[in-house]
């Protein structure tokens, strides 16, 4: 039986009310919750940090350019099939003459099909109850992925290439199933009819400052006021590609190294501005910004 408990959240992982409620819905439904919002803002950790909070087994898909049904669900070893097959060839051989030695085939029979069909992600997840998948920025993939996910979604299983092998679950042991969508492309309306949908929005400071804490619990409350207020002012630069929840985390986790004052100081001179800038446009956006307004950038950064 899936997990369906209530969960909203760990000591690591901030869940707001909205999200912990698709999440489970998404579980109790066995449908999957695809979740879209801008990186940076935890979507693939929801999965992540509820598996480990739960003791659960966690599957990940990465979804690319050139994914496919079989590299996610299932694919016969056709090479390992033939080589196999040759070796069963030459022991007969072997044992005509006479000769005792025999080649190994690991264990693997060419009579056994299964023994030759490499499970992905998908058809491990199906087959082990109270587990979790992730299939993660799947606006990645080309176009035909989603739709061609739709018979699985919807009747809860899988057929294995070549030996026929079918996996299912029912809608009380499915597992619980969580795609991400960074919105690069347009999912397909089917695709997202078989899922519950949520889309997280880029958290206010107040909210910023309680994942901070979560994962940052001793550091100085006024290097974070500061760091806040920086980061908040570069997201407002309109930059190609605005600093994410992660970024902020790591600038911290450099910056708590120091004493407050050294933090505050390395702050507002922008020390390990990498951690957040992550283009030579922005970089230098953000630099014409600091020349044209030395000033209003350090009241920006010492504001609360």
């Amino acid at each position: 039986m899936a997990n369906t408990d209530f969960w909203d959240g760990s000591e690591k992982y901030l869940c707001d009310k909205q999200l912990a409620q698709a999440f489970h819905m998404s579980r109790v439904l066995g449908m999957p919750l695809l979740i879209e919002g801008e990186p940076g803002t935890g979507k693939t950790e929801l999965p992540l940090q509820y598996a480990k909070d739960n003791g659960l087994e966690v599957f990940v898909y990465p979804v690319g350019s050139k994914s496919n049904v079989e590299s996610f669900v299932a694919r016969f070893d056709h090479v390992k099939y033939l080589r196999d097959s040759q070796v069963e060839i030459l022991n007969a051989q072997r044992q005509e003459k006479g000769l005792d030695t025999n080649m190994s085939t690991g264990g693997r029979n060419t009579e056994s099909l299964p023994d030759y069909v490499i499970k992905g992600p998908a058809a491990k997840a199906f087959s082990t109850p109270n587990s979790v998948l992730l299939i993660d920025e799947i606006d990645k993939a080309p176009r035909e992925f989603p739709n061609d996910l739709l018979y699985a979604l919807s009747h809860r299983k899988f057929i294995m290439p070549e030996s026929g092998e079918v996996i299912e679950v029912s809608e009380e042991n499915m597992p619980a199933i969580v795609i991400t969508s960074n919105r690069e492309q347009e999912l397909p309306t089917a695709f997202k009819g078989r899922c519950i949908y949520h889309y997280i929005h880029f958290p206010e400071a107040e909210i910023m400052r309680e994942i901070i804490s979560k994962h940052h619990q001793v550091i100085d409350s006024e290097v974070v006021d500061v760091a806040i207020n920086i980061f908040y002012h570069l997201r407002k630069l309109g930059l190609e590609r605005a600093p994410t929840t992660r970024e902020i985390l790591k600038w911290l986790q450099y910056i708590k190294k120091f004493s407050p004052a050294e933090a505050i100081e390395k702050i507002q001179n922008l020390e390990g501005i990498g951690a957040l800038i992550k283009t030579q446009t922005d970089l230098e956006r953000v630099q014409r910004s600091i020349l044209s307004n030395p000033e209003d950038f350090n009241k920006r950064s010492l504001s609360n």
